[in-house]
C-alpha cells in the first residue's frame, strides 16, 4: 500500500476491524518509510447489477436512489434509518447473490413493497402510490381494499 504522505510503497498493518455489516475492513497502516499512520479500507469488489426499466432504458443499481424513495416513503412515520437502512441492504444483498446482473425494476419495486407492507403500511401506500403510478383516489382505495379487515377497523 503506497504511503499518502512520502509514497513509500513498504507499510504494515497495525490495526484490522470489519465493519458492523461485515462488508468491509478498516486497516490501520503504518509507513515503514516515515512513519506516519494512515487508513485504509478494503471492500469486495461487486460486478456491476443493471436495472432494466420498464421503458427498457439499462441503468446501473444505485442503493442511494432506493434509499431515498423509501425516506419519502417513510416521512413522518414511526420508521427509524436503521429500519430503512436494513431494507436497502436485504435488497442489495439480495441482487448482488445472484449471479444474473440484470433485474428489472419491477422486480426490485415488488420486493420493497413486500417489505414495507409488513413494516408500515402508510409507507407502503404511499410508496405504492408512486411505483405503480396511482391517478386517482380510487386506485388508493382499491389498494386499502386489499388489507385484512380487522387492520382497516383499527
Amino acid at each position: 500500500m503506497k504511503c499518502p504522505f512520502c509514497g513509500e510503497i513498504e507499510t504494515k498493518v497495525i490495526d484490522s476491524r470489519s465493519n458492523k455489516d461485515q462488508s468491509s475492513i478498516r486497516r490501520r497502516r503504518e509507513c515503514l518509510s516515515c512513519e506516519k499512520r494512515f487508513t485504509t479500507y478494503e471492500h469486495v469488489e461487486n460486478l456491476q447489477v443493471m436495472i432494466v426499466k420498464k421503458d427498457g432504458r439499462r441503468e446501473a443499481f444505485n442503493k442511494e436512489k432506493i434509499r431515498s424513495g423509501l425516506i419519502k416513503a417513510c416521512e413522518k412515520r414511526p420508521v427509524s434509518m436503521d429500519a430503512i437502512d436494513s431494507i436497502v441492504s436485504e435488497i442489495e444483498s439480495d441482487i448482488t447473490e445472484f449471479p444474473k446482473k440484470e433485474f428489472s425494476s419491477t422486480y426490485i419495486g415488488e420486493k420493497l413493497m413486500k417489505k414495507l407492507r409488513v413494516l408500515d403500511e402508510v409507507a407502503y401506500v404511499r410508496f405504492a402510490s408512486v411505483y405503480r403510478e396511482f391517478k386517482d383516489a380510487s386506485d388508493f382505495i382499491d389498494e386499502l381494499k386489499k388489507f385484512p379487515k380487522e387492520k382497516r377497523r383499527k
